[in-house]
């Protein structure tokens, strides 16, 4: 476990990451809040979908250009302008809630603004990576990154209850518009080496096509990119239809929804710290494929747990393995991806992410008010089982050691 704590151990990376993680947190709190109002506003599965998926529309529509412009300016600058357009989209939030104003539609476009600025930011964050620790430590620190976001997926929902009890929605939405001056304040004490940009600059679809070709002629990145996908359509839904399952399953709302999200986020965090050891162990195949595995059991027992409690306990689960996914995916692209194409292979990874998440939120959502939560839970993760069967027949490229 300590050597998955090794990245740390750098002042550019530790400022970034202790950053990150009460960013995160206001913005845990702003999900949950989110989730919250819209479910209890309309009383339907599709609008927390809907939310969801206003989110994260963004980063499929988005973050191949914010590839091709942290492959081209100083990531660390446009970083600090895109957490700054996060913050505006969040502050403008809190006042609506505070004066009364907010309601589900204004909202959703209010958390659509945020994700697009989010979405066109978060490549350069993920470029600067390489740039923060070592080669060898580059596993280490993705996995310590996805600790991280998950840590505030723990901590968030817990503060958003309280936030909620104590002063309403606002409270939550202004905390989260606060916490992104943490991530500015450590952008500006972080020094980066300067990179090399591509002397006579092409056009943006002549970088955009070179950074997709570069992308799905390796056969590491391209697996990864075809598995992202999978998961992001049958089982990522789950994040967005937490507040719909704790409310149609389980007969709670925001005291369960913050229970079943801190479950999750507490088996992340165990699943991140456990990933590094085990991938030196086992190799990075052999996890990516277990993982997978996993994800689909233990949404099928979180789909069928008979109370909150139980589904907890399922959830946690989910949460260690789903993060071993994502952060295995993650990893493979960051090790094979060259420095001057990183920001645009990144971009076209997290495309795969960010549109097929919401199309699967919005899917199940819709479903899920015909046919209930608990069905369209288990199938997605049965189809999801499906899918993985069919890329191991195809082949995963046993290099995968990076």
């Amino acid at each position: 476990m300590l050597s998955a704590l090794r990245p740390l151990r750098h002042r550019n990376f530790a400022l970034i990451w202790w950053s990150a993680l009460v960013s995160n947190v206001g913005s845990w709190m702003q999900t949950v809040a989110v989730g919250v109002f819209v479910t209890a506003r309309t009383g339907r599965p599709g609008w927390t979908g809907l939310v969801a998926a206003a989110a994260f529309l963004p980063i499929g529509l988005l973050s191949p250009l914010g590839g091709v412009i942290a492959d081209r300016l100083d990531r660390r600058i446009w970083l600090l302008v895109t957490t700054a357009g996060e913050t505006a989209f969040a502050a403008c939030l809190t006042l609506l809630a505070a004066t009364g104003h907010a309601t589900p539609a204004t909202v959703t476009l209010l958390v659509f603004g945020g994700g697009a600025m989010a979405a066109i930011g978060f490549p350069a964050y993920q470029a600067m990576l390489p740039d923060l620790v070592p080669a060898s430590e580059l596993g280490a620190a993705i996995s310590l990154g996805s600790a991280q976001y998950n840590m505030g997926r723990v901590i968030g929902p817990a503060l958003a209850g309280f936030a909620i009890l104590a002063g309403g929605y606002s409270w939550a939405f202004g905390i989260n518009a606060a916490s992104f001056f943490a991530v500015m304040i450590a952008l500006c004490l972080v020094h980066l080496p300067r990179a090399t940009r591509p002397a006579a600059p092409a056009s943006l679809r002549q970088r955009l096509v070179e950074g997709g070709r570069a992308t799905f002629a390796n056969p590491a990145t391209r697996v990864a990119v075809v598995l992202i996908s999978a998961v992001a359509l049958t089982a990522s839904p789950f994040i967005a239809l937490v507040p719909a399952v704790a409310l149609k399953a389980f007969a709670s709302k925001a005291a369960g929804t913050s229970v079943l999200i801190t479950a999750q986020g507490i088996g992340a965090v165990g699943g991140a710290l456990a990933l590094t050891p085990l991938v030196r162990r086992y190799g990075r195949r052999r996890v990516l494929v277990a993982t997978m595995v996993a994800v689909c059991l233990f949404l099928c027992a979180y789909g069928l747990a008979p109370d909150l409690w139980l589904g907890a306990v399922a959830l946690l689960f989910v949460g260690g393995s789903y993060i071993g996914v994502l952060a295995g995916c993650n990893t493979i692209v960051q090790l094979y991806a060259p420095a001057s194409l990183r920001g645009r292979m990144l971009g076209i990874y997290m495309m795969a992410l960010g549109i097929f998440y919401p199309i699967g939120a919005l899917a199940q959502g819709a479903i899920a008010n015909v046919v209930g939560i608990r069905t369209v839970t288990v199938g997605g993760a049965l189809v999801l089982l499906a899918l993985l069967a069919t890329v191991l027949r195809r082949g995963i490229p046993a290099d995968l050691e990076g």
